[in-house]
């Protein structure tokens, strides 16, 4: 196997990305959800710290680049269809969405199939105005 060839286990898509859980080592929440390609998973491994591939920029994005709230990773994982990765990490800041919460995932579905609605259920910790510059 080749120097990188860890990488190619990977069932990269079509684009040449893969599905990144990221969560929370020390509680075990979800915090967001993302892509990688093989660079950023390289940089994340050489940084030690989660740099993502951003599909709506389309380029390499360095968590926390802008507001310092960065992933430290504690430990990368694959399925076992190798074909999604979860990254444990440690969270700086405690703030890992750019809506200034501390998961992305902070809104809940409440009610029924005929009534549902999606609550939000967890506070803003920082005005995303004063995270961004």
């Amino acid at each position: 196997m080749s120097e990188n060839g860890w990488l190619e286990k990977i069932r990269w898509n079509e684009e040449g990305l893969a599905p990144v859980i990221t969560q929370e080592a020390a509680t075990g929440n979800i915090l967001m959800f993302a892509w990688m390609n093989r660079r950023a998973l390289e940089q994340t491994v050489q940084k030690g710290e989660a740099v993502y591939w951003s599909r709506s920029r389309k380029k390499l994005w360095h968590k926390g680049e802008e507001s310092e709230h960065t992933q430290k990773v504690i430990d990368i994982r694959i399925d076992c269809d190798e074909d999604v990765l979860l990254l444990r990490v440690e969270q700086v800041g405690g703030i890992a969405c750019h809506t200034g919460r501390h998961s992305c995932f902070y809104r809940q579905f409440q009610g029924d199939v005929s009534n549902g609605q999606w609550a939000t259920v967890e506070p803003v910790l920082k005005d995303p105005e004063k995270i961004y510059k």
